[in-house]
């Protein structure tokens, strides 16, 4: 048993770093092998395809798919705007005034106060507002002329032509199915079929009415877009002053310093957790087991060799 430890140990070790070698390089030599097959004469690949299932198909009453080339694309186009100016309420009126003049409307606003770094109560202002999809950029120019700062800004776009083309698919079917019970009723003569028959109208009338409203929405909400405004006044954003020393500089830079570091720090964590360690440890496992092996196989060899008989001493008389 003691001699097969030893030639165990390198055994393991060898396939361990077999099998860590194609981990690593694998994936290398499996791109290498399919550079090499897409330049193979005669051998050609297919193009995936891309395109989206409302793009090429729709759905017909008879559940068979047909060619739909020429989809209307439905797109939501929202905005959210946070700014910075000398006169809230100014900045305010400007902006209902400007929707009202693009066609659009105000949806809601707010004014309300709130208190400066100096404890002095400032206006600040949230409203929304709609305007017509075309005159997005336009109205999001003007909003933004002579302002002290833009925060932040965010657009936004939702594809919705998938359940715009299912709700006309549906409001399609039922009214179809109103038409066959309104056909039906008419020939009905049974007062159990009659009522049976106008119970279902019903129903799909109101199928029908709620579809309809559906459709209405996403036609409003792509035809008119919303752009939400924070309206933040230039005092709430002054600097605290003591004297005449202003810390926000230093402190700015002393928070950008640390958030650099903090950055840094996690990064190198990811790293070393994702990829150093593993790689370290399927190199150094197998290196301490063959060092083990070794050193076993040299002790057993060197324990084998005959030892020395050591003279004895003469018994002195």
């Amino acid at each position: 048993m003691k001699k097969i430890l030893p030639i165990g140990y390198i055994m393991i070790a060898v396939l361990i770093i077999l099998a860590a070698s194609m981990m690593i390089f694998g994936p290398i030599i499996g791109n290498v092998f399919s550079e090499t097959n897409n330049n193979l004469p005669g051998v050609s690949y297919a193009p995936m395809a891309t395109a989206s299932a409302y793009d090429q198909v729709t759905n017909s009453n008879d559940g068979s798919s047909v060619p739909a080339p020429n989809v209307k694309r439905i797109v939501i186009q929202n905005a959210d705007l946070s700014i910075v100016v000398a006169d809230v309420q100014v900045r305010m009126k400007d902006i209902q005034v400007m929707a009202d003049k693009m066609g659009g409307f105000v949806v809601s606003s707010n004014l309300y106060q709130r208190n400066a770094n100096n404890n002095v109560p400032v206006p600040e202002a949230q409203i929304t507002i709609r305007v017509p999809v075309e005159k997005l950029e336009d109205a999001l120019t003007q909003i933004k002329k002579d302002v002290v700062e833009v925060r932040n800004e965010t657009r936004t776009g939702q594809d919705v032509t998938a359940e715009y083309v299912d709700l006309q698919s549906r409001l399609k079917n039922y009214e179809a199915a109103e038409a066959q019970l309104e056909k039906i009723l008419e020939t009905a003569t049974e007062t159990q079929d009659v009522v049976s028959i106008f119970n279902q109208l019903v129903y799909y009338r109101e199928q029908i009415e709620l579809v309809k409203g559906q459709i209405k929405y996403y036609d409003e909400a792509a035809a008119l877009s919303a752009i939400s405004v924070s309206i933040v006044a230039e005092a709430t954003i002054q600097p605290l002053v003591i004297g005449k020393w202003e810390p926000k500089g230093v402190a700015l830079e002393a928070v950008q310093d640390l958030i650099d570091f903090l950055k840094g720090f996690v990064e190198f964590l990811i790293r070393f957790v994702i990829y150093t360690l593993p790689v370290w440890i399927m190199i150094g496992v197998p290196l301490y087991l063959v060092f083990i092996g070794a050193r076993a196989l040299f002790r057993k060899i060197r324990g084998s060799k005959p030892k020395k008989e050591q003279p004895q001493e003469v018994e002195k008389k």
